[in-house]
Order: structure tokens, then C-alpha cells, then sequence
């Protein structure tokens, strides 16, 4: 079985709610719905459902339009804890760890029981690492062997990337990205995507070359660096004399004491913060204003005060005009 959203919106007085979203999920395939708080998972969840009159769009399940008939023709599941409200009660219920398990096994009989599409809003929410990476591979598990077709919300792109085959980005009610999840976190499409999927140097810049140079170079905003970056289409440069914003992932910089290499675009950098994530380590630095982090296996020689040569290659730098 497979859903089909076209179009789907709805209005509160002159606020959107959800504004021309679209999506596909396809048999036998967890598709994430990804966002932050806010914006608008539960309510697109919610009006696949049929809970309430919608302002334009529809519904399909296998190609039947079910638009008005969401929330009693019972070819769409919704677990009984969707609501946030009722979350917030669990978990801070003197016996949360009791719900936590009773909210995984209602999860399993509901993706184990349905014939069609199954909406879940945050099923790993509150539970430990061992229990959300077991009950993510579970309901991939049971969802390819059912031939069902889950649509998994959450606000953590960590589960996405865990639980799910493909994903779609949700910011203030519109569809920004949808792809593989890798594939996002990768390659955003946009900077409020570079943003929301993860932890993100995003910093502002200015084009100095000319928009048919091989390579685009850039005058950083703060700090007042010479950055190359990977080159796109002329398009999507901006003007001259308009910033645009970089991005690179933490663990896309490297930090090194040795030999410098101008074109992997090399910045001294003083180091402010040093903070164990556990298996990894995000280090802040400073180079001469512009504020970095990186993300490294092991600190070896670093301490807070230190200086290092940090290095941004130029095929991880994203540009992003918006």
C-alpha cells in the first residue's frame, strides 16, 4: 500500500498551517516527516487523518482519493499516544519507564495490525538509545515484510537517519527537501535545511570572483577570511555584492599542526572550548572572529587556548543564497 499527498493545506484565520505540501511513500517504505518543533508534523499527520476540514489538496491511498473519508474509512492508523499533550503526561508520569514500554508495544501491534498506511508521531520519543534503535529497526523490519507504508514524524534527524528509507523535511508547514536522509544531511538544498538537520558552521560571505570562475572564492563576513568553495551553477552564486551564506558540517574541518596547504583554504585558529560528546568530541575555535566547530574521533595535543591550522576544504563548502 502507498500514500499520496498533494497539495495538502490548511488555514487558521490568515496563518498556514501547512501550505501546498506534497509527498509520497511507497510500499513497504518508512518515510520520515522531519521538523522542528512547530512545524507542522503533527498537523499534516493529523489532516491525512481527516481530522479536519482541509483548505485545498488531497488524500490518496493506492490511488483512491480518500481525502474525506481519512479518519473513518480506517485505511489509516494513528496510534492512541499522538498527541503531544499526552507525551508530555507520560514522561512525566512517576511510571514513565512502564509507558515507555507499554508505548513500544502498542507501537508493534499497531504496524503489525495495519492493512494500509500507519502515521506515527514521535514513537521513539523519551525512550533510551538501546530501545529506539531496537523499535526503529523493528518497524523497518515488519513494515518491508507487511508491505506496509509508515510515515514516522520526529524532531530528532538522528531517528530519521536511523529508522527511515526516505525523508522530507517539514519548516513552518512547507516541504523544503525530501531524498534520502543521508543525502539531505549531506546535501542540503537550503540553508534552513543545513540548519535543521544538524549541527552546522553556517557563517556569512561575499563573492569575489566572477560568476564563470572555475573555482567561486569568497571575503568571510567575520574574521575577514579568503575561502574557496565547490563550484555550482552560476545561478545559484547570488551577486556580487550581496552575501550569501557557507556551510560545513563540524566533522567535515580538520584541525592539523603541520604543513599547510592554501587550496584546502587553511585558517589559524585559537581554540575556546573543548566538550566530550562521548564518542566524539566538538572542539570551538576562533579564527580572528569567525566561530567554527569541529568534530573530531579523539583530542590529541589540544587544549583550551591552543593554536591550530584549521582547514575548510573547498568540495564541503555549501553555498546557500536564502
Amino acid at each position: 500500500m502507498s500514500l499520496k499527498v498533494v497539495n495538502l493545506s490548511k488555514r487558521y484565520n490568515d496563518m498556514w498551517a501547512l501550505r501546498d505540501v506534497s509527498l509520497e511513500t511507497a510500499t513497504g517504505e518508512v518515510f520520515g516527516l522531519f521538523g522542528p518543533a512547530g512545524s507542522g508534523k503533527t498537523t499534516l499527520l493529523k489532516a491525512i487523518e481527516g481530522k479536519f476540514p482541509l483548505n485545498g489538496g488531497s488524500v490518496q491511498v493506492n490511488t483512491t482519493d480518500v481525502t474525506a473519508l481519512a479518519g473513518t474509512a480506517r485505511k489509516i492508523t494513528v496510534p492512541e499516544y499522538e498527541s503531544p499533550s499526552i507525551w508530555r503526561r507520560v514522561f512525566n508520569d512517576e511510571n514513565s519507564a512502564t509507558k515507555v514500554d507499554a508505548r513500544s508495544r502498542a507501537v508493534l501491534r499497531a504496524i503489525e495490525s495495519a492493512d494500509s498506511v500507519l502515521l506515527l508521531d514521535d514513537p521513539l520519543c523519551g525512550m533510551d538509545a538501546g530501545e529506539r534503535e531496537a523499535l526503529a529497526d523493528k518497524i523497518r523490519n515488519v513494515a518491508r515484510e507487511r508491505g506496509v507504508s509508515v510515515l514516522f514524524a520526529s524532531n530528532d534527524f538522528g531517528q530519521i537517519l536511523r529508522a527511515c528509507d526516505r525523508a522530507a523535511v517539514i519548516v513552518k508547514g512547507e516541504i523544503k527537501q525530501s531524498g534520502p536522509p543521508q543525502e539531505i544531511y549531506e546535501k542540503p538544498e537550503s540553508r534552513v535545511v543545513a540548519y535543521v538537520t544538524g549541527r552546522n558552521n553556517l557563517f556569512a560571505a561575499r563573492r569575489l570572483t566572477s560568476s564563470k570562475a572555475e573555482t567561486p572564492e569568497f571575503f568571510t563576513i567575520d574574521g575577514g577570511h579568503r575561502l574557496f568553495a565547490q563550484r555550482i551553477e552560476r545561478g545559484a552564486l547570488g551577486a556580487l555584492n550581496q552575501n550569501v551564506t557557507l556551510a560545513i558540517r563540524p566533522e567535515q574541518v580538520s584541525i592539523s599542526f603541520g604543513a599547510s596547504f592554501p587550496e584546502d583554504n587553511l585558517l589559524k585558529a585559537s581554540v575556546r572550548r573543548i566538550q566530550c560528546l562521548g564518542p566524539t568530541t566538538l572542539i570551538e575555535l576562533d579564527a580572528d572572529g569567525l566561530r567554527l566547530d569541529a568534530l573530531v574521533l579523539r583530542v590529541v595535543g589540544l587544549d583550551v587556548g591552543a593554536e591550530c591550522m584549521v582547514g575548510l576544504p573547498p568540495d564541503r563548502i555549501q553555498i546557500f543564497r536564502d
